[in-house]
């Protein structure tokens, strides 16, 4: 009976230790990866870890081995970002920057923004990023960049004296003549590539394509031969009246001003002068209610 006893013992322990023989998945290190990734490990077994780019190991162990208890021993590897030292600037006074995050150190894929002093301009990208290596991406310069004097605009003008150069950023601005609408942005301004920027266009009136007859502007009624001599303006909106002889009745269609051209609907008819003795005037009529 004894003897079983130890028999059974014996078989526990050495059943305990082959158990032990083996680490689970060693700890996780921020930042870092492990060459071999498995589920379980034999005593024995050396991992080694890897800060990733952009970061570098403090002076922790970096190689570890698996213990004859089944654990890893101690980590005390730390992977920390790598830090940019400030950016050598060569147009010093000229050339400045400032960081995107609080601070003044710089660590791995932080921005700076950099600025010129007026009026030079910023030839490269206005941002830098701090590369895993600990250097800057490409640092830009400064340039002094002047435009020539900007042409006009047709059916518009400069509204100042133009000079024979200007600098970077500076603007011009430009205004239409009499009854046209200027459309697109009104300052034009230098460039960094020495051109500038796109101009606005005037765009003309429309006149009227009929000699008589009685529209609907602006909400009120009004007669082409009269009220509108002048006709409408870009971008501006005439109804015309036309007839539903089934229901005798009439109804409205807008026609929008173009750039000078204004298409009469296809429904609206010109009337002559007799006509307009013994026919009633669309405009007169009493609206129709369905017609779309």
């Amino acid at each position: 009976m004894y003897s079983l006893v130890l028999v059974v013992c014996a078989a526990a322990l050495t059943h305990s230790a082959l158990a032990a023989r083996v680490c689970s998945k060693p700890p996780e290190v921020l930042f870092a990866t492990i060459n071999v990734v498995k589920p379980v490990y034999d005593v024995g077994e050396e991992i080694e870890y890897t800060c990733r780019p952009g970061f570098i190991p403090n002076n922790g162990q970096r190689k570890y081995t698996c213990q004859p208890t089944g654990k890893w021993p101690l980590n005390t590897l730390l992977c920390l970002p790598v830090t940019c030292p400030p950016p050598s600037l060569s147009e010093f006074g000229v050339l400045s920057y400032r960081h995107v995050k609080p601070g003044n150190i710089s660590y791995y894929k932080d921005m700076i923004i950099f600025e010129c002093v007026p009026p030079l301009a910023l030839i490269g990208n206005e941002t830098a990023t701090c590369q895993a290596d600990g250097t800057w991406s490409n640092i830009p310069e400064c340039r002094a960049v002047t435009c020539p004097a900007p042409s006009g605009i047709e059916n518009g003008f400069l509204n100042f004296a133009v000079r024979r150069t200007y600098h970077y950023n500076e603007t011009v601005s430009f205004s239409c003549q009499s009854r046209y609408v200027l459309e697109g942005p009104k300052y034009s301004r230098c460039e960094k590539t020495g051109n500038w920027s796109t101009k606005p266009t005037c765009k003309e009136p429309c006149k009227m394509p009929v000699k008589k007859a009685v529209v609907l502007y602006e909400g009120e009624k009004k007669r082409v031969q009269s009220d509108l001599k002048e006709g409408i303006l870009h971008g501006e909106t005439v109804s015309f009246f036309c007839k539903n002889k089934e229901k005798s009745c009439a109804y409205t269609v807008p026609v929008q001003c173009v750039n000078g051209n204004l298409t009469l609907p296809a429904c609206f008819k010109e009337r002559g002068f007799f006509s307009t003795l013994v026919k009633k005037d669309p405009s007169d009529m009493k609206p129709c209610e369905d017609h779309e």
